[in-house]
Formats: structure tokens, sequence, C-alpha cells
């Protein structure tokens, strides 16, 4: 299942099952889990953990070092699930101990090609990140967030849960859930109706949904009033539950 011309370090511990290729490079302290295949030319360096059932793909760098001016080689590692398609050149580095010493991908996602996850983020489940989009360091990624082609997200930034990003688009603030942002810096859209139908969210919800929207965004309200306009809503639809977190945790304020 390992490939002859592939360098494998004797101390990185494999599942029986996983499959390496040609002129691959997997450092000391890798851990791989069983249905992994990392296909040729992969850089995977530890302290990083791999789950199962993970697809590498060609010229991906896993587990490196972090550019980060503050970072001296202290011991930080990459934790990645199950289930994940990481495509051609995508770049995945460790965390800091000025953070949280961790970089975390959850499971089921796909990161298509030259994507980019700096140091201490954390990306959740079912996410897409499209060709060339790129996460500056202490990003968080929220479950089933889509970041179209060439999206570009400022360090500390949080993006919300089903929420999505245009092409092109620059995002310095955080993105509420559910919400698709756009342009270059990013402006709210609306909500990402198309998304929540194809995961099944009722037309109820998403009803209520539009509606916390314009809250937010269109009836003039401040951030505290928008907050408690999503209270009055919570009862009735707990979907909003997600919205309503995500603005009251923002610390860098909302893209508007």
């Amino acid at each position: 299942m390992i490939d002859p011309r592939a360098i494998v370090d004797p101390s990185a511990r494999l599942a029986d099952d996983v499959q390496v290729g040609p002129w691959t490079i997997i450092g000391p302290d890798v851990e791989i889990g069983p249905g992994t295949v990392v296909a040729s030319h992969v850089v995977i360096k530890g302290p990083t953990r791999i789950g199962a059932d993970n697809r590498i793909f060609q010229f991906s760098t896993i587990g490196e070092d972090t550019p980060d001016l503050k970072y001296k080689g202290e011991p930080t590692r990459l934790v990645i699930g199950d289930h994940n398609v990481i495509r051609e050149g995508v770049t995945i580095h460790r965390g800091t101990v000025q953070d949280r010493s961790e970089t975390t991908i959850g499971d089921h996602n796909l990161l298509m090609a030259y994507v980019h996850i700096g140091h201490d983020s954390v990306v959740g489940n079912h996410t897409i990140l499209v060709n060339n989009s790129a996460l500056a360091g202490h990003v968080i990624v929220g479950d089933w967030a889509i970041l179209s082609g060439f999206t570009l997200v400022h360090q500390f930034v949080h993006i919300g849960e089903h929420s999505f990003s245009g092409m092109g688009s620059a995002i310095g603030k955080d993105v509420p859930a559910y919400v698709t942002v756009a342009g270059n810096p990013a402006e709210a859209k609306g909500i990402n109706v198309e998304g929540l139908r194809r995961r099944g969210f009722s037309a109820e919800a998403i009803s209520t949904l539009r509606r916390a929207y314009k809250a937010i965004y269109r009836q003039g309200m401040t951030l505290e009033e928008a907050i408690t306009e999503l209270q009055g809503l919570l009862a009735d639809c707990p979907e909003v539950g997600p919205l309503l977190a995500s603005l009251q945790s923002s610390t860098r304020g909302i893209v508007r």
C-alpha cells in the first residue's frame, strides 16, 4: 500500500490499509487513520493527526510550520477528521502557542485546489472551500459554509454556519450564520436561500430567517435591537439560534 519511492519516517503511525503514492514524504509524529489515500508528491509534517477515509491529492503540504513571525519552533499540531477531500496544492499550517496550539479540520470537508488554511484556524464539517480561497490565522469556519473561489478571509474572522461567499470576496469582519456575502470589501447580500433549501430547511424556517435578516440589515436597527428582535423569533423557529449566536459572539463586528 506504500509505494517504495515514498519516504515514511519510521515513527509515523499509519493504519494498515493507508495508501501512499510515490515521492511523498511523511515525517515523524504523523498519524494517519484507516482508508486514507495519500497521492504522490505530498508532504505531511508532524505533529499531525489525520483521521479515516480522507483523500489527499498531489502537491499538498499538510502540517507545515506557520510563517507567523511569533512562531519560534514550539511544538504545535494539526488535527484533521474523517472523510475529507484535500485537492491539489492545498497548504495547511499547524497552530501557534500564542493561540490554540492547534489547527483543526473537521469531517466531510472539500478543500479544492490551492486552498490555504492558516495557523490556529478551525474548519467545521461539510464545508466547501473553492479553489484559491485562503484563511489567515485564527479563522473559524462554521459547518456547511461555502467559500467561493479566491475568497480571502482576514485573521480572527468567524464565518457562520450555512453562509456563502461570492467569488473574489475579501472578508474582514464576521459573517453571520446563513448570510450570503460578496465583494471587496465583502457586503451582505441576503440569506443563503438556495443553500438552505438544498439542505432541507422548511419554507417556514427560511421565511423567518429572511425576516431576521431584514431586522439586522434593512430596518435601521442597532445590533443590540436586532438581537432582541431575533430573541423574540427564537421560540417559534429554533433555526434562528445559530444566527443569533453568531451576532452575540462577534468580536470584530459583522459584515454589513
